[in-house]
């Protein structure tokens, strides 16, 4: 290559006039097309996009965020730690379908975890600079300060959950204490009478949900409360495990335990084989969310399937419509769940 040639600057990117002339329209109607404006002409938007075809314009995202306040970003915000996001399957099927939901759209995801205050006080900052179009938040604690952040900065925002049946927020989660209803209803149809349970965090709205299905179901049989039965976990293995021997040493009878996470059934499971009791024989067990935890334990594990990916989706989907729409798009989805019974019960 000569040194002329390699001096050469490179050919002119085309630029928003050079698309405009091409087409013989004005700069303005280009404009519009660009930012998918519903306010130009079948003509002259075959002109437009002609004109861009044969000259081969890329918009300028910088200038285009600009003009419209796009950042053409969502942000998938999970506060737990790496370590749960990696070993809880919840987070994995969520983020499955976000993308899958995600994928035919223009949209970036971000996926931010915040794992302490210096985290959250990051995040903070970089909502209230506008820096995503949107936020999908799941694993929603009572006290976190987010969601009251999105709403004071009047973010586009989907909750994966809610704080509380007052929810103000958009929201798609599973009918939590129906599940537990039909959990424990399951048990006491196989003649169970002493049945305990191991929560998950309680200040997690879904967690005290499944704790309260779990005590209505017991009330509708007229069995009496006994809050010996109820161990408090976090929806971990070690958490399920340590629940269950907590229950064994207060409740040595008992016959069966629902635990608000599939992990924590596995977790429970651990103990009692340790404990050399058999499963269904002498406890059954039954677990929530008919994760792939469930199909792979020994005995394999009943369990109350949720839609998790289906949450996923529902969540881009409302979002996508606030997006369009600024406060004038709230939606609140319940969504079914389903007793799947294996041999654990």
């Amino acid at each position: 290559m000569s040194r002329a040639a390699q001096q050469q600057p490179p050919a002119a990117r085309p630029t928003l006039e050079a698309v405009a002339a091409r087409a013989g329209v004005g700069r303005g109607t280009v404009s519009r097309v660009v930012n998918g404006s519903s306010k130009v002409s079948a003509k002259a938007r075959a002109a437009v996009e002609q004109a861009i075809a044969e000259l081969g314009y890329v918009p300028n995202q910088a200038a285009r965020s600009l003009v419209t306040s796009r950042t053409d970003a969502v942000a998938l915000v999970i506060p737990e730690s790496v370590a749960k996001l990696s070993s809880e399957p919840y987070f994995s099927d969520i983020i499955t379908g976000v993308s899958a939901e995600l994928a035919d759209s223009d949209l970036q995801l971000l996926l931010v975890l915040v794992r302490d205050e210096h985290e959250r006080e990051r995040l903070s900052r970089y909502l209230t600079a506008r820096r995503v179009d949107g936020v999908l938040l799941v694993s929603v604690h009572q006290d976190d300060p987010l969601p009251e952040l999105l709403e004071r900065l009047e973010l586009p925002a989907v909750l994966g959950g809610r704080r509380s049946e007052q929810e103000t927020l958009s929201y798609v989660h599973a009918d939590n204490a129906g599940g537990a209803r039909a959990a424990v209803r399951h048990l006491l149809s196989r003649g169970r009478t002493t049945i305990g349970t191991v929560t998950g965090p309680l200040d997690i709205e879904g967690a005290a949900a499944r704790l309260a299905g779990y005590r209505q179901a017991l009330a509708e049989a007229a069995v009496p409360a006994d809050e010996g039965l109820v161990a408090h976990g976090d929806f971990t293995e070690r958490g399920g495990r340590e629940g269950m021997r907590e229950l064994l040493a207060r409740r040595p009878g008992l016959d069966a335990v629902f635990c608000a996470s599939d992990l924590m059934a596995a977790g429970a499971l651990q103990a009692l084989r340790e404990a050399g009791r058999r499963v269904p024989q002498d406890v059954a067990v039954v677990g929530f969310d008919d994760s792939v935890v469930a199909r792979h334990t020994e005995p394999p594990l009943t369990s109350v399937r949720q839609p998790i990916e289906e949450t996923g989706r529902l969540m881009v989907r409302s979002l996508l419509k606030e997006i369009a729409q600024p406060g004038r798009f709230r939606r609140q989805t319940v969504l079914p769940t389903e007793l799947v019974v294996r041999e654990s019960s």
